[in-house]
């Protein structure tokens, strides 16, 4: 009877109902089309659908089943409404919004919505036997969803960190952040809910964005491959359609929309050293003293749980660590930041001697259940209360705790099991019905909250550390994560397996996150849980190295997972793989600021940059690191040849003079490569310095610029860029920082390599730049800087680079290369 009469009402509002979507009450005809200053809103019985241009290339569609709107708020987007100019054609059968690019068009029997390009390709379309609805559920909650028309050679990619192959096509998600210990390559959900998908057919991409901290899911293609889908628990159908045509300026216009990760302090792109505990002080300086003197450059050491006092937050453990803050001070000294571990939970059984629960308690801090009580759920240090992150207060609060450790002088934080993570109940996270408070006067149920309860987690750390510390860019390290995120942490990819499988894994998982608008992710190099072979951790280190984070952790129950472990063959290639990253951190930092200036992550599918190379939609393995370098890493544990097809156009063997085009027979390197396979574009200028142990030495050498020429007459662009500024500090906000364009132009006869300075703010530690020029076939007749010819340069035959060094090079210069 349920059913049936279920099937009646939707009929009357003139919706096809498929047997499969009982149950949904879709919207029917459209009533009446409302013009607004940004689009439409449009009528459908007592439900109100709106269409709004939000920002170039950005629409917005909302739809409110009673009629009534929520009030406008958002804990992911951060961008306002601009005013875009908006033309509304309202006829018989449709009314179509046009703004720029993009025409927006609602066809009115029944109502449903499609988007188009200004050419009239159709990028997105509603069902055209399901249009968006509701199902009003027994606890007052309303669920919602919206599917659409499922071409047959698209792809999906994004979602955050999930499991799984990159493309997403013919899998359905849910998004619910969950303590996923030792997950695999099948689990869902994880840690983070990032409801964020891109679409790519052809070469034409764009994206939607579900803004809706409710448990939501998306299907692409898994209940019928002629349909996607994506809706929430509860809360409202509001999602934002993002214009390409480029996956790049897909994910610049969602990161507009939900802010960009700020310029991270330069020594957390450097190597991190972690452990499940590092027990007691004589311990981790035994680690950072063998880092340095064995030489494998590093920034941090991590301390994980066992350095607080019986696990509780905010606190010293003084037998084991009776020098604590001398220690800090020793690694400093040593070029070795602290980072430190600080859970959320705070143990409620240790009394008012304890100030995070004094102080929280006092100021009435922690979550509530409906009759008023604490929630009191069990982690780590026992039986424990929660701050509610949802207001500002106890935002507060929460950073002002950090206070001690700053002065201290621990460099970065580590907001774990943030999901929340509560031991022995329901889901293993927080009662559902807890009580949030928000800064209006309103409550909401811990079911809405808890997708965004880590990223508020995260946000009050690093506003904390903002106020406590203004002059110093924060590090702070999450688990959990919403969609906006990226604004105030880095994250990783939680506790996987020392496994082949979790090595291959890692890779899609950052690759999504970076198109997911997450850049600054890592995963635990060596596997957290078990215990890996030396040449599973050698593969690691290898592949870790290019990782936005790169840090070493491992259980407490493992085998040691440092890199001199297992031997001196070992021990070098690992040592190699941190020394590369080392070199080329001026191309690293350079590509950190452009990510936090317009998104473009680190690591980048190929289609990222190249849209069309459709060969490459459904590769989990291969990737780019920046625009320029293209990585094709070792990830299992076959013997036979490792095969490498490369993106389009030509590419050199990094550090090296050969070069290859795409599309020719794959690379076969047989046998197998003792490190992860590196090309650079031929046209590539890639910054470079000679090598040091830590971000804060200063580089003894020139700056180098790597030229990677094209073949003359190619049309590829011959271009790179460098940013620098202090690395810690906020002067780069006003102006304190150097960019450099450099470009390239190869002919038969004549090379012209040049620098322009873009902006000139700051004193980088280098005078003079070393070109290093490959693709050259001899010695060159001759070479001139800036119209004069110089003799100092040098050709090396065997390796076919030419080396030509530019004094005082912080400024324009031209050098000319007669072949």
């Amino acid at each position: 009877m349920r059913a049936a009469a279920v099937v009646a009402i939707a009929l009357a509002w003139g919706a096809v109902v498929p047997l499969h979507a009982q149950g949904w009450r879709h919207v029917g005809n459209v009533d009446a089309v409302q013009v607004r200053d940004d689009g439409v809103e449009l009528a459908s019985g007592a439900a109100r659908v709106r269409v709004t241009a939000f920002a170039d290339g950005v629409f917005r569609v909302r739809l409110a089943p009673d009629g009534a709107f929520k009030a406008d708020a958002s804990w992911a987007v951060v961008a306002a409404p601009a005013k875009v100019p908006v033309r509304v054609d309202d006829g018989a059968a449709r009314v179509t919004v046009t703004a720029g690019d993009v025409v927006a068009t609602v066809h009115k029997s029944p109502l449903r919505v499609e988007f188009a390009d200004a050419g009239g390709r159709v990028l997105l379309a509603d069902a055209a036997d399901q249009p968006m609805a509701w199902m009003p559920e027994a606890d007052g909650r309303t669920r919602v969803r919206a599917w659409k028309q499922l071409p047959a050679d698209e792809h999906f990619y994004g979602l955050g960190d999930k499991a799984g192959p990159l493309d997403r096509r013919g899998r359905a998600f849910t998004n619910w952040n969950t303590d996923a210990y030792a997950w695999a390559g099948w689990t869902d959900p994880l840690y983070k809910s990032i409801p964020f998908y891109l679409g790519l057919r052809g070469g034409v991409a764009y994206g939607v964005f579900l803004d809706n901290t409710w448990r939501s899911s998306f299907d692409f293609g898994l209940e019928s491959p002629e349909r996607a889908a994506f809706g929430a628990d509860g809360g409202e159908l509001d999602y934002y359609f993002i214009a390409g045509p480029q996956p790049a300026r897909v994910v610049e216009r969602y990161t507009a929309l939900t802010g960009r990760t700020p310029l991270p302090p330069m020594w957390a792109l450097g190597f991190q050293q972690s452990r499940y505990t590092y027990l007691p002080e004589a311990r981790v300086r035994d680690v950072a003293d063998t880092l340095r003197a064995r030489r494998i450059p590093s920034d941090a050491i991590y301390l994980d749980i066992g350095y607080q006092q019986g696990n509780a937050p905010f606190t010293v453990d003084r037998k084991l660590f009776p020098n604590f803050e001398q220690m800090i001070a020793d690694l400093r000294a040593q070029g070795l930041r602290t980072v430190l571990i600080t859970d959320l939970h705070i143990p409620n059984s240790r009394g008012k001697d304890y100030a995070p629960y004094a102080t929280g308690t006092a100021q009435d801090v922690f979550i509530k259940m409906p009759d008023g009580s604490p929630y009191v759920g069990e982690v780590w240090p026992g039986p424990s209360v929660f701050p509610d992150f949802s207001l500002t207060r106890v935002r507060d609060w929460w950073g002002g705790l950090y206070r001690d450790f700053a002065a201290m002088g621990a460099a970065g934080y580590w907001n774990d099991m943030n999901e929340p993570s509560v031991f022995r109940a329901p889901g293993n996270t927080m009662a559902l019905d807890a009580v949030h408070r928000l800064d209006d006067g309103r409550s909401v149920s811990h079911r809405e909250l808890h997708n965004a309860y880590g990223m508020l987690n995260a946000r009050a750390t690093y506003e904390g550390l903002r106020k406590i510390k203004p002059d110093e860019r924060p590090f702070v390290l999450t688990r959990a994560a919403y969609a906006g995120t990226q604004r105030y942490a880095a994250t990783w990819t939680g506790d996987n397996t020392a496994s082949w499988h979790h090595l291959a894994q890692g890779t899609p998982n950052a690759l999504s996150m970076g198109l997911s608008g997450y850049t600054l992710v890592g995963d635990d190099v060596g596997g957290f849980i078990g215990s890996p072979s030396p040449e599973l951790l050698t593969r690691w280190f290898e592949l870790g190295a290019f990782n936005p984070v790169f840090r070493n952790h491992a259980a407490t129950d493992t085998r040691d997972h440092e890199a001199w472990v297992d031997g001196e063959a070992h021990e070098s290639r690992r040592r190699a793989a941190v020394e590369r990253r080392y070199r080329l951190m001026p191309y690293l930092y350079t590509l950190a600021e452009q990510n936090a200036r317009n998104g473009a992550p680190i690591l980048r599918p190929v289609f990222y940059e190249y849209p069309s190379a459709e060969n490459f939609y459904a590769n989990s393995r291969d990737f780019l690191f920046g625009a320029d370098l293209f990585v094709a890493p070792v990830v299992d544990d076959a013997l036979d040849a490792h095969v490498v097809n490369l993106p389009p156009g030509e590419w050199y063997a990094f550090g090296t003079s050969t070069r290859q085009a795409a599309g020719k027979e794959p690379i076969k390197l047989d046998p197998r490569p003792t490190g992860a396979p590196l090309y650079a574009r031929a046209g590539a200028l890639v910054p470079m310095q000679p090598l040091v142990q830590h971000t804060g030495e200063t580089p003894d050498g020139p700056l180098q610029l790597h030229a990677y020429l094209p073949a003359p007459g190619s049309t590829a662009p011959c271009a790179g860029s460098l940013y620098q500024d202090d690395g810690t500090s906020f002067d780069h906000e006003g102006g304190e920082f150097l960019r450099m364009a450099f470009a390239c132009e190869a002919g038969r006869s004549k090379t012209t390599i040049t620098a322009r300075v873009e902006h000139d703010g700051f004193a980088p530690w280098w005078q003079d730049i070393d070109v290093v020029v490959r693709g050259t076939a001899r010695a060159p007749r001759g070479v001139r800087i800036d119209g004069r010819a110089v003799d100092g340069w040098s050709f090396d035959a065997a390796t076919g680079a030419l080396t030509v060094r530019v004094p005082v090079a912080k400024r324009e210069w031209r050098v000319e290369i007669a072949h």
